[in-house]
């Protein structure tokens, strides 16, 4: 199975290296999020607040996450998903999504911070606790979105279905990330973070798990 992770993640790539445009795309749009962020609150007059910008940030990294990982399954025509269902497993396939979708997600993230620090400012005090909140977001839309994605793939309404089916996973990650950046951004110790660092772990841990165990039935549909 970890030959075929291997092989399908390199495959992610490769796809992703030839088709720049969808890269392109999501980068420009999160430049010019912050841009117009940067243009309409007024940040050039310094009055943009640390909750404010920990609020934009996360917004703008999750609309993001959600046009990256949209295309995982929805873009994959039947005729390669019947190829893939031949020569790989559904385990392998689905964790292979997960891990490139993370390391999408995660990119943008670290893009979006270094755009938000250069233009907004970084009010963020503990940079260590900021960075490993920020890959456990990374690494919870990423499951979420990449689970939902494949269920949406099998229906025709595929934009509406995976807000619907994503919005009751997505909210409680997005609360502990913005509440874990928040304790970053006043530097308070790791130990006030820890409960809610654990939260958003486990909350990763058992999506990735229910995804793990229900695609396989969701691929042979």
């Amino acid at each position: 199975m970890l030959k075929q992770i291997q092989t399908l993640v390199l495959k992610e790539l490769t796809l992703e290296w030839r088709q720049k445009y969808a890269l392109n795309g999501i980068l420009l749009y999160v430049v010019s999020a912050v841009f117009i962020t940067y243009l309409s609150v007024g940040a050039r007059q310094g009055n943009i607040s640390a909750q404010t910008w920990n609020a934009l940030y996360w917004i703008i990294i999750l609309f993001s996450a959600v046009n990256a990982v949209a295309k995982s399954f929805i873009q994959e025509h039947q005729g390669r998903q019947l190829y893939y269902y031949m020569i790989a497993s559904p385990e392998a396939i689905i964790i292979s999504k997960i891990v490139y979708n993370a390391l999408l997600t995660l990119i943008l993230a670290l893009i979006g911070y270094l755009v938000f620090s250069i233009i907004l400012g970084n009010p963020v005090e503990d940079q260590g606790l900021f960075l490993l909140n920020l890959t456990l977001g990374a690494l919870g839309f990423s499951a979420c979105l990449t689970m939902v994605s494949g269920i949406a793939s099998k229906a025709s309404n595929n934009a509406t279905l995976m807000a619907i089916l994503s919005f009751p996973v997505i909210i409680p990650i997005l609360l502990m990330a913005i509440r874990v950046s928040k304790n970053a951004i006043d530097g308070l110790d790791w130990t006030v973070s820890a409960d809610k660092l654990i939260t958003l772990f486990s909350i990763n841990a058992i999506v990735a798990v229910t995804a793990f165990i229900l695609f396989p039935y969701l691929w042979r549909s």
